[in-house]
Order: C-alpha cells, then structure tokens, then sequence
C-alpha cells in the first residue's frame, strides 16, 4: 500500500511538470528574445520583460487548457480509482 501511494505521488510531480511545461517554455522564449532585444538595442527598461510574458503564458494557457484539463481530469479519476482499490483490498 505505501509503496503505491508513493508511486502516485511521484507521479502527481512528474503530471505537475509536464504540465506547467507549456506556459514556463513559452515565459521562458518570450524572456529569453526581449532580453536579446534589450542587450542588441541597450534598451534597459525592467517592465519590458513583464507585460509579454504574462500575454505569452496567457495564450498559451488558452490553446493548452483544454488538453490539460482532460489530463487533470483522467488522472485524479485514476487516482480515486486506485485509492478506491487500496480501501477495498
């Protein structure tokens, strides 16, 4: 029982991440191409940064949600399922 509660709980990390991927990639490219813009331009404005992350992460929130809705969704029924099957065993 333990160590299958342990497997779900390494996997919850590993759903966690895959699913952040998205959205932390999409900061990450956008930070990384204004920050290129910024040394190739000397332009050292600290709000620049800001504003286009939160539209990239936003949009890319828009087009990935429904598939990670679907995710979240399949893996807690598979979750309840196998704590459904440790109780009744």
């Amino acid at each position: 029982m333990e160590a299958t509660l342990q497997e779900l709980a390494a996997m919850a990390l590993m759903k966690v991440l895959i699913w952040s991927a998205p959205a932390v990639l999409a900061g990450l490219l956008v930070g990384f191409m204004i920050s290129l813009f910024q040394a190739v331009t000397q332009i050292q404005e600290q709000t620049l940064t800001f504003v286009p992350k939160i539209i990239a992460v936003f949009v890319v929130l828009l087009i990935t949600g429904g598939w990670m809705i679907g995710e979240i969704q399949t893996f807690t029924q598979d979750t309840y399922n196998t704590i459904d099957r440790l109780v009744n065993n």
